[in-house]
């Protein structure tokens, strides 16, 4: 996928004001339309004009496309890193149909698809001319497994775009007290009530969705609502058996690993991943048979003894 600097499409510096950058995709808007421009690539430029417009008309897209800074460049190979629109509020919205939606680029859905940014208003269906309710916001924030596990209350900043009274766009912090519910998994979403957009004409405001991601831990994954890891292991272990100590989000249990255990083998500790009162993950542990390098002469003549007592050709099935 191919990085897009939308400011250079529309020939607009950074920090250029909202006006600045209304005007100048209306300048370009006119010149590559295809139904009056005789340049050769037209339609492709008047649908990159209208595809940068739609990002940076935006406060909220523009916010969290400038968080990838001005070190990228226009065309450069780019893969948006993991949960970078976390922090940020976002409200439901349209596409301005400039250049057409269907025909916005991989870069532009990829970071702006419809589910992220469109679709979540909360008028509640037919609209009132003098009173109606605020528009829902929405946005990513990121929490550690254990709070995961365990519920926490935190604290939380978000920034909530806007524009300054001079037209540039701003970043106003906006924090809240938020309960992590027990056992709540990655993509699952947390309504605060009434934390969105104003009301109209004296309505109640909108609600804010938080949606969950989890940050990388040192030890365990999650998928659904059961937890990885993997088990360093020795030979012996593995071969006679035994009965180790297994860390788990919720502390340290003993776990039997059974004789004749090869690496890839997965034991499952159940209740041991991200647990409702109704609904229960379990702790997979894949083994990983860790062989110690012999170091002393004593060490050497050990493995030696053991070559030739359990004689092993761990590639008979390749027929080698």
């Amino acid at each position: 996928m191919e990085y897009k600097d939308y400011y250079e499409i529309l020939g607009v510096s950074r920090d250029a004001t909202q006006d600045e950058i209304k005007r100048a995709y209306r300048k370009l808007a006119r010149k590559y339309h295809p139904d009056v421009s005789k340049e050769p690539d037209a339609e492709k430029k008047f649908k990159d004009v209208g595809e940068a417009y739609e990002v940076l008309k935006d406060p909220e897209k523009r916010a969290a496309y400038d968080k990838f800074g001005a070190n990228w460049q226009h065309g450069q190979d780019f893969e948006p890193p993991p949960n970078w629109d976390a922090g940020f509020e976002f409200s439901g919205s349209s596409y301005t149909g400039g250049g057409g939606a269907e025909g916005f680029s991989d870069f532009f859905e990829e970071l702006f698809g419809r589910s992220r940014f469109t679709g979540r208003t909360s008028s509640g269906g037919r609209q009132r001319s003098f009173r109606m309710k605020g528009e829902d916001q929405h946005a990513k924030i990121v929490i550690r497994l254990a709070d995961a596990y365990n519920g926490s209350k935190q604290t939380i900043t978000l920034q909530k775009p806007e524009v300054d009274e001079n037209g540039h766009v701003v970043t106003r912090p906006h924090t809240l007290h938020v309960t992590i519910p027990k056992g709540i998994i990655e993509g699952q979403r947390i309504r605060l009530e009434g934390q969105g957009m104003p009301g109209i004409g004296g309505g109640p405001p909108g609600d804010l969705y938080l949606e969950i991601a989890f940050a990388d831990d040192p030890i365990f994954r999650a998928e659904k609502r059961d937890i990885h890891m993997t088990l360093p292991i020795t030979p012996w272990e593995a071969a006679l058996g035994a009965t180790v100590t297994v860390p788990t989000l919720g502390g340290k249990v003993q776990m039997k690993i059974p004789p004749g255990s090869q690496s890839g083998n997965k034991l499952r500790l159940k209740g041991k991943g991200l647990c409702t009162a109704t609904k229960k993950g379990d702790q997979i542990v894949t083994l990983k048979i860790m062989v110690p390098v012999p170091e002393t002469d004593e060490q050497k003549k050990l493995y030696k003894e053991m070559a030739k007592l359990m004689p092993f050709n761990p590639r008979a099935e390749l027929g080698v």
